[in-house]
């Protein structure tokens, strides 16, 4: 087994990070830390914490630019849309810390005579975060600013892919003066993250990933009695009605479908549009993909770059594959995008039309930048596919009629309906999946109850 982790970047294949593997010591060393700093951290007052946070929240986004360069350098981001990364991650976190005091506040059931009476939201102790490479810190801070405004202590591992990610939110915190133990990070091995996760005393774990990886966390977190939130990936549908903005809705979804090479949980991959408009929309969205330039991420003209890696482009060039020979037709050809090449992570744009649901290509997710679009002929047809998923995350839809919206949304299997905009996170909102997509939520005063346990005042005055 290795010993350390090696981050191939996408751009060129060689390895641009190389990094020790923590020892099963070491874990346990973090844990025995973490334990003893939450005590104190938690008695701190929120007040006191916010401030060290936002401190924090400070240092990160002064160091912009080397982040947004390292992101693009391990996950092949192109540079010109890397730096909105470091301004979500400041958004959301800024946005936790604004509504913590309400939304930590206790809770007072009213008034009962000779009663006091309240409901406190208290930490759970020691949070493992296991983020992904996708967006490195956007997944991340959803988890790990809300839990130490709560009081916990953290403990992040981050994918091979992006481990500069971790270290980023070290400095971060070191120079707000955050106390040692409250917030570490660990390089780890598959096997030590289950150990890690599998431990009794961590209270809980915040995992974004694959199915696969949330079944595996799922099982870690038994043994050691430890709760879990899980953000397991999409198949996110659109719907274009025939009210709708058709330049509007051409552009948002075919941003939507290819913005970060495709690789967003929440990013579309299947569209079904109104019969009168299917011709005109799909010639739209055709055009637009035309438009996008495939490239190194570090040029600035480059507006698509590389999946992560090479066998992530092959398996979704192997899925276009089959659906073609299922009928489907592909309406970009690969000569447009001289930069796309077999065998190498750079990957021409798809458009597919004649797709259907025996297709995977519309039924299992497709982690980068290929869409498939089908004419249907109703309201009803549309919500059903739209439903014919082992996923829900997110669902949007493309109307004039909002009172419709509203209406259609109620019917949709799915964490988060959107109208007329699609693939954005408002942290004023719960980040919640249904059926494969996962179970729990982040961001919003909602986000805050993952991260914290009731605890319940029953006092009689007077006995």
């Amino acid at each position: 087994m290795t010993d350390t982790l090696k981050t191939i970047s996408p751009i060129d294949g060689r390895v641009y990070v190389e990094r020790p593997l923590a020892s099963v010591k070491q874990i346990n060393t973090a844990l025995d830390v973490a334990c003893a700093a939450q005590t104190q951290w938690a008695a701190e007052s929120l007040m006191a914490r916010c401030s060290l946070l936002s401190n924090a929240v400070n240092a990160f986004t002064a160091n912009g630019p080397l982040i947004a360069n390292e992101i693009t350098w391990q996950m092949g981001r192109p540079i010109a849309h890397a730096p909105g990364e470091v301004r979500g991650f400041e958004e959301r976190a800024r946005y936790m810390l604004s509504i913590a005091p309400d939304a930590l506040a206790p809770i007072d059931p009213g008034s009962k005579d000779n009663f006091e009476r309240a409901i406190k939201r208290v930490p759970l102790g020691v949070i493992v975060v296991i983020a992904p490479w996708n967006y490195p810190f956007l997944t991340a801070v959803n988890a790990i600013i809300p839990a130490l405004i709560a009081g916990n202590t953290v403990i992040l591992k981050h994918s091979h892919q992006t481990p500069l990610a971790a270290e980023r939110f070290a400095e971060a915190f070191t120079a707000a003066g955050l106390p040692d133990g409250v917030f570490q990070y660990l390089h780890l091995s598959h096997v030590d993250t289950a150990t890690l996760m599998a431990d009794s005393r961590v209270a809980s774990v915040c995992f974004t990933g694959s199915v696969a990886g949330g079944k595996a966390v799922t099982a870690a977190v038994s043994a050691g009695f430890a709760t879990a939130g899980l953000e397991l990936g999409g198949k996110d549908p659109a719907y274009v009605r025939a009210d709708a903005n058709l330049a509007h809705a051409i552009e948002t979804l075919t941003d939507g479908a290819f913005f970060n090479a495709g690789q967003s949980c929440c990013g579309i991959k299947r569209i079904y549009v109104a019969a009168s408009h299917y011709d005109e929309f799909v010639a739209g969205v055709v055009d637009t993909t035309h438009r996008y330039v495939l490239g190194s991420p570090t040029d600035a003209a480059t507006t698509l770059g590389p999946v992560v890696r090479s066998s992530a482009a092959d398996a979704l060039r192997a899925q276009v594959a089959a659906a073609t020979a299922k009928g489907a037709r592909q309406l970009i050809s690969e000569a447009r995008f001289p930069a796309s090449a077999a065998g190498t992570p750079y990957m021409a744009p798809q458009v597919l039309t004649h797709v259907d649901h025996s297709m995977a290509v519309m039924r299992e997710e497709s982690f980068g930048p290929v869409v498939g679009i089908m004419k249907v002929a109703s309201d009803a047809e549309a919500i059903r596919l739209m439903n014919d998923s082992a996923f829900g995350l997110t669902a949007a839809i493309f109307s004039a009629d909002v009172e419709r919206a509203w209406q259609l949304g109620d019917s949709l299997e799915t964490g988060t309906v959107f109208l007329n905009r699609c693939d954005y996170l408002d942290p004023a909102l719960a980040w919640t999946g249904v059926k494969h997509s996962g179970r729990g939520a982040t961001l919003s005063r909602v986000g805050f109850e993952a991260v914290t346990r009731p605890k319940s005042y029953h006092f009689r005055v007077k006995p």
